[in-house]
């Protein structure tokens, strides 16, 4: 059975609350990211889309820290992997931009995995 490559850098899953505009400028950066609505997922409950973006192998980028923070907490209490969670304050989309390409060049995937970040911390 051949193993799986692991990703260096961070693939990232856009949800609903983030501008749909964003996935395709972190794109044309040259790195992987995606959005609920490239992929008909913004419908989803928030449980379900941190579950696509485990299927998927990606980190989770929301503005909904409220929801997202419980979550990330249950899976740690129950020891559940994830490729990471980040959020964000509702910014204007060039600096939401800067601060999650700043956040790609320093953290790579294995880094970012089960953690829960903050984009400011990458401002």
């Amino acid at each position: 059975m051949a193993s799986r490559t692991p990703r260096l850098y961070v693939a990232l899953y856009m949800d609903e609350d983030v501008d749909k505009q964003l996935a395709k400028q972190v794109r044309a950066n040259g790195y992987d990211a995606i959005s609920v609505y490239e992929v008909g997922n913004n419908e989803l409950s928030d449980p379900a889309q941190l579950e696509y973006a485990i299927l998927h192998e990606r980190a989770i980028l929301t503005h909904n820290a409220q929801d997202f923070e419980p979550l990330f907490r249950e899976y740690a209490k129950q020891k559940r992997e994830h490729f990471g969670i980040i959020v964000s304050d509702q910014i204007y989309i060039g600096d939401l931009l800067r601060r999650v390409l700043n956040m790609l060049d320093r953290v790579d995937a294995d880094q970012m995995k089960n953690t829960y970040h903050h984009l400011g911390e990458f401002k």
